[in-house]
């Protein structure tokens, strides 16, 4: 069994997986390929998903019975004592990062700035 899913992808992607999965939702593709063509499949995802992101999942022999891929998506596997995890950023990392707080927000008054900074 294979499973793919796709966000804010081409449409044409979404076209040629109609090929070889069952679109069972929107953007979520169901269907049990071979191992030869779930990794051509995977390939062209890649290759064609452009500012899209896409998740596969698919059975194999190990601990959990399945294993999964991701492609430009914030969340990444992570081996953990060989079971398959799922590694979240914590959800202020990117807040930080596009803001850092030492630097005063735009539209304060200069009073507030001097009350918050200790500055004249």
């Amino acid at each position: 069994m294979t499973v793919i899913v796709l966000t804010n992808c081409p449409v044409g992607l979404r076209g040629f997986l109609t090929r070889w999965l069952l679109e069972i939702s929107p953007g979520v593709f169901l269907g049990a390929p071979s191992a030869r063509i779930r990794q051509i499949l995977w390939a062209e995802v890649r290759q064609y998903a452009g500012e899209g992101r896409a998740l596969l999942a698919y059975q194999t022999d190990n601990e959990q019975g399945y294993t999964f891929e991701t492609h430009d998506h914030a969340w990444h596997p992570a081996d953990h004592e060989g079971l398959t995890l799922i590694r979240r950023p914590k959800p202020g990392a990117a807040r930080a990062a596009r803001q850092p707080s030492d630097v005063p927000r735009q539209g304060w008054s200069k009073a507030s700035k001097r009350r918050r900074y200790g500055g004249r």
